[in-house]
């Protein structure tokens, strides 16, 4: 049974509703905390709930009970969490409590059933709902997870908004590090004129122990091996940090051969398809987890599946771990007490100590977590010298004390300490004025002067930051009118507003990609005849994206070495290379023509101003190059960044899939779109694969079919057409450039001498290889299939300057090796002229 078959037949009082859920919960053997069952009391009286409970003390069950409540009250809920992870995963956890028709999800890039009565969401679609909708909005309830990222400096924003413009809501704000609230409790009885309740429990279900420790790390995890307290989480605040510790505690034996078989067994046929993955497969079949945001998606589920079996005593990773990943830990440990922030080095803040430290012992798994600080390695390793020379007070003194490195932010047990009983820093209104909150207000019934005075000089901020927020406010509001985006009328229209807009805004305009519209106009200045076309499109996409900084910066000091190396060979000198180097930049195809157009597009819509265009190329890059992922990985060096890579593609992918019209694509479009999806599923079907279930949360069969789409490369034949291509003519511009070393560890069997012969009578013939739109195109690749042999005969033919076109590569692809490895599986057979 669902909870919604719990609901009683009339609209029920508290009561009844309060037992429909408690016997809802007791069925499945779970007994109320007290702050668990206070909170519920409170919710379903229809009281706001403000929840300060350690981690594992059951938040989620009491947000599950205010949302059972506000159903039998037929109310709309929302539920909001900080990242879209948590969001999907919450969406699926609620439509097994509620059923499919009754949960909804809206992320800004997908919506599924958004007419439910329980939506998750982020907490930027929530917000712009609240400002679009305001008081009329049908919200009953809003839970807000995770409510400490109301700090957050670029996202705080959007918890502070509902708050602000939703009084008829009942609201449910948790976290475990909510700090001092008596602010929130009277500033939401204020807003909602509900009773406010405040449910804090300092008491864990699962007690913490803490130890300082001056022992070598190694010595440490031993030590905790030993004594019964894995799984141990190890906390880096780098990803090189966590990858680099793993392999360092590959000396260490972790796991007995009986565990080590039974990790094998559960990996089974998963395949590691990386470098990194290959790394992976070492550190996990030894007992050594590595996660961190940097990872492919399923090596990060890999790794929480492992530990949830309790099979990796380690797991090396970031303070990541501190926003909701579902792993059994029973030690935490510090390897540092401070961190680089983007900014500075610096002492963990009380905030980020405790929601680190929260993750160790779980509820059903442990009944005592432990959490351990180790100091600095430069005292450790004093420690250790001075253990060595003993109590001879002469061989004590002798002992050369190492000294901390430069610039190091140091810490000791008194700093320990002092966090384990540190209150969390007091939450920090983080207020933003923008375009798109002028024009939601605007657009919405009513006085909408009245509405911003009250939003400016109503909300969360000191006085000086309110005045600055108005005169921005101000400026941003002349812009529009100064645009004509907005007209300001002399008398109310029938809907009371005394402001218009007048141009068509998008549906649901701010809660999509902001630039969508943009990208849809710019799509008509392409030329369609253009052998670029289809990258011209991809290029407008790009553009529109979020920008990846790890994969920018890496493409920056690719294309800064390469210009070094060239003005090196050309003679410049240094200070000459030095201000040269300051022209150099990533790639940034159709630049000028962009902006341009940007710029035109933003007089006429001027709220894109709080977007700003970012001309990029990273899909455009791998296509141009002919790379796979593995290549492109390695190619500039981000093994560390495989899963920021790709999440970066799947997004391109998703907006290729939402924002392009069927009506501009071409074939060679339809081809990239069904390359870079196939690509991007083989990779790792998860993002995209989650993707389609969301869509499809009833589809029984879904999942055995998108098994079978990323297991069999092939099955897509379109998109696998474009792999051959690809493959066949990465080798074209490596032979183009005479990069022979290359081709040969390509094509062993040929070996870079073969090429070098081959080429090298190409090349009496002809002066040069082209690599152009017109080289790359479908119709230079001969495919006949061989379905007897399941293989293809491919002939790739060379673009020459002559137009002969009488050379090229001669191949075959094996179709089962190419599903077995998720990628063309090619052998070169000849490179010769036709005939020859």
């Amino acid at each position: 049974m669902t909870l919604i078959d719990r609901l009683p037949a009339e609209p029920a009082d508290p009561d009844a509703l309060f037992e429909a859920f408690e016997g809802w919960v007791s069925e499945r053997g779970i007994t109320l905390y007290p702050a668990q069952e206070e909170a519920l009391i409170e919710a379903v009286s229809g009281s706001n709930v403000i929840l300060a409970t350690p981690t594992g003390s059951g938040k989620s069950l009491v947000a599950a009970g205010a949302q059972f409540a506000a159903l039998g009250r037929d109310e709309v809920s929302f539920y909001t969490a900080p990242i879209k992870a948590l969001v999907s995963e919450k969406f699926f956890d609620l439509i097994e409590m509620f059923g499919s028709e009754n949960v909804g999800m809206m992320t800004g890039d997908a919506s599924v059933n958004a007419d439910a009565p329980i939506i998750c969401c982020t907490a930027e679609v929530l917000a712009n709902i609240a400002l679009r909708d305001g008081a009329d909005a049908d919200i009953g309830l809003v839970v807000m997870d995770e409510f400490h990222f109301y700090s957050e400096p670029e996202r705080g924003w959007a918890w502070q908004i509902p708050l602000l413009e939703l009084p008829q809501a009942q609201f449910v704000l948790m976290s475990a590090t909510l700090g001092e609230v008596a602010r929130f409790e009277k500033d939401l009885k204020r807003r909602t004129g509900r009773p406010t309740a405040v449910v804090t429990s300092a008491e864990r279900p699962v007690p913490l122990k803490y130890e300082y420790r001056v022992t070598p790390l190694h010595e440490t995890i031993e030590d905790l091996l030993s004594d019964q307290k894995a799984p141990v989480y190890l906390v880096h605040f780098t990803q090189a940090a966590a990858i680099d510790r793993a392999q360092s505690l590959m000396s260490i034996n972790v796991c007995s051969k009986e565990e080590k078989a039974q990790i094998a067994e559960l990996i089974g046929n998963f395949r590691f398809t990386t470098k990194f993955g290959r790394n992976l497969s070492r550190f996990v079949r030894h007992g050594i987890g590595v996660h961190h945001a940097g990872m492919l998606p399923k090596y990060r589920r890999l790794v929480e599946r492992l530990a949830q079996a309790g099979l990796l005593k380690v797991i090396c990773g970031t303070d990541t771990l501190g926003v909701g990943v579902n792993v059994p830990i029973r030690t935490v440990v510090f390897t540092a007490l401070s961190k680089y922030d983007g900014h500075r080095v610096r002492r963990l803040r009380a905030r980020e100590f405790h929601q680190i430290a929260g993750r160790a012992g779980r509820a059903g798994f442990d009944v005592v977590g432990y959490v351990v600080a180790q100091a600095p390695e430069h005292v450790v390793e004093n420690e250790k010298a001075l253990a060595k020379a003993g109590d001879d007070p002469k061989k004590r003194r002798k002992v050369q004390r190492k000294k901390p490195p430069e610039g190091f932010v140091g810490w000791d047990e008194e700093t320990f300490t002092k966090l384990q009983t540190a209150e969390p820093e007091p939450l920090k209104s983080r207020f933003q004025v923008s375009h798109a909150m002028l024009l939601s207000v605007i657009a919405r019934p009513g006085n909408a002067f009245q509405a911003m005075r009250k939003l400016l000089t109503d909300n969360h901020e000191e006085r000086p930051q309110q005045r600055r927020h108005i005169s921005q406010a101000i400026a941003i509001y002349r812009s529009l009118l100064a645009g004509g985006v907005v007209e300001q009328l002399e008398v109310p229209d029938e809907q009371g507003r005394w402001a218009r807009i007048t141009v068509d805004l998008q549906e649901d305009f701010a809660l999509n990609q902001p630039l969508s519209t943009f990208a849809l106009a710019t799509f008509e200045l392409l030329d369609p005849s253009s052998p670029t076309y289809a990258l011209d499109v991809l290029s407008v996409i790009e553009s529109t994206l979020d920008d990846p900084r790890q994969i920018l910066a890496a493409q920056l000091n690719k294309a800064r070495g390469e210009a070094v190396a060239e003005m090196k060979a050309e003679g410049m000198e240094y200070e000459e290379r030095m201000e040269a180097l300051q022209d150099v930049d990533y790639p940034k195809p159709l630049e000028e023509e962009l902006e341009a157009a940007y710029e035109i597009y933003r007089r006429g819509h001027p709220w894109v101003g709080d977007h700003p265009l970012r001309p990029k190329s990273v899909v455009r890059d791998m296509y141009e190059r002919a790379m796979t992922f593995t290549e492109y990985i390695g190619y500039y060096e981000l093994a560390r960044g495989e899963g920021l890579v790709l999440r970066y593609l799947s997004g391109a992918y998703k907006a290729l899939q939402q924002t392009v019209p069927e009506s501009i694509k071409n074939d060679d479009l339809i081809d990239l779109i069904e390359w870079l999806g196939e690509l991007v599923r083989q990779v790792d079907s998860s993002l995209l694969n989650e993707w389609e279930q969301l869509a499809n949360p009833t589809d029984e069969t879904l999942a055995e079919d998108l098994e079978e789409r990323v297991t069999k490369v092939t099955a897509n034949t379109r998109a696998f057409r474009v792999l051959v291509r690809n493959a066949l003519f990465r080798r074209v511009e490596l032979a183009a450039l005479e990069r022979y070393g290359e081709l040969g560890e390509l094509d062993p069997e040929l070996g870079a001498g073969g090429w070098a012969d081959a080429m090298g009578a190409y090349f009496e013939e002809h002066d040069e290889l082209l690599t152009g739109p017109d080289a790359r195109g479908p119709k230079l690749l001969q495919i006949e299939e061989v379905p007897e042999d399941a293989l293809w005969r491919v002939r790739q033919v060379f673009d020459d300057p002559a137009g002969d076109r009488d050379w090229g590569i001669s191949a075959e692809v094996d179709l089962a090796g190419s599903d077995e490895a998720g990628e063309a599986v090619i052998r070169v057979t000849a490179v010769d002229r036709l005939g020859g």
